[in-house]
């Protein structure tokens, strides 16, 4: 990208006692360039960056982050504050800061969460553990290591909420479409990806509560709660259905149980949150639609048979 080739490019070789620091970061630092950096999608292909980065580089602690971009802060800040060790801003440096061990993190754009748009990679999702038994070379666990980062980031009991998941029913979490955000600036508005979607939620309410079995239907309106509530939703949930949207790249998180059921309208046929679930190896059904209207008949049978695998 050229933003990163102009970045090194302005890189110069300062001759014998002509460096001149008025402070010193002696401890590991990610240098990161944001673009879209309210939109959650985004945000987190830039946190999947950083965290490869510092595991390349075998670095044994969670380094500090220095934006280099000139943006401001964002709602999502506080996310990249709880993943890190320390966040800080190149604009709010009094003068030149010189660090002993600094690390260029790759563009967002540049991650394989974003490449799968122009490019097909031949991997599949598994279990740590069970990669350290029989190593494949075929097959990841990096994406769902990235996801248990955020996740013990904010302290939540992964073991204890999967252990319990089933015993209040069934969470089916439908997450919810809102404005395009890309910056806090930016005037965004919902794009058509799911026009009768108020209709389609409120039908699968009906539905669920006449199943023979207990269902909980979750109203996933991620822009109206906290990072760790949208977290323990995600974790909680045996099914996470929506429209193709930003709020579905919390799939990074789920558990290895969850299904994962996507609407998509004939506009935005990406492949995201496919290649998400294949390499977290989660179960993936996907209802593609002719334009942006779901039909409810074919939305709740699709439902019906993942609930059947579950055994309802």
């Amino acid at each position: 990208m050229h933003t990163m080739r102009a970045l090194l490019e302005s890189a110069r070789v300062v001759p014998p006692g002509e460096l001149h620091c008025s402070q010193w970061i002696e401890e590991p630092t990610l240098l990161v360039t944001r673009f879209e950096y309210a939109n959650l999608f985004h945000t987190i292909t830039d946190w999947y960056s950083a965290y490869v980065s510092s595991r390349v580089t075998n670095l044994p602690n969670r380094p500090n982050v220095v934006f280099v971009d000139g943006h401001c802060k964002a709602q999502l800040e506080q996310t990249w504050e709880a993943l890190f060790s320390r966040v800080t801003y190149a604009k709010n440096f009094s003068g030149p800061v010189c660090f002993r061990h600094a690390i260029l993190s790759p563009l967002g754009y540049e991650t394989a969460l974003f490449k799968g748009l122009t490019e097909s990679f031949s991997c599949e999702g598994a279990s740590a553990q069970s990669l350290r038994e029989k190593p494949d070379y075929q097959k990841t666990a990096r994406l769902s290591e990235f996801g248990e980062m955020i996740v013990s980031s904010f302290d939540l009991p992964q073991d204890d909420i999967m252990s319990s998941k089933k015993l209040n029913g069934i969470n089916v979490l439908f997450v919810r479409r809102e404005d395009y955000l890309a910056h806090p600036r930016h005037s965004g508005k919902v794009e058509s990806r799911l026009s009768n979607e108020q209709d389609v939620y409120d039908a699968i309410v009906r539905w669920a509560k006449g199943h023979k079995c207990k269902i909980n239907v979750v109203n996933g309106l991620f822009a109206h709660m906290t990072m760790k509530e949208q977290l323990r939703a995600i974790l909680e949930a045996s099914v996470v259905i929506g429209a193709h949207g930003a709020g579905l790249t919390h799939l990074v998180s789920a558990t290895p149980d969850t299904k994962v059921l996507e609407i998509i309208s004939s506009m935005y046929r990406r492949p995201h949150f496919a290649l998400i679930s294949h390499w977290k190896a989660l179960e993936y059904h996907a209802i593609n639609l002719p334009g942006s209207y779901a039909s409810i008949t074919d939305v709740i049978s699709e439902l019906s048979k993942i609930l059947e695998g579950l055994g309802c």
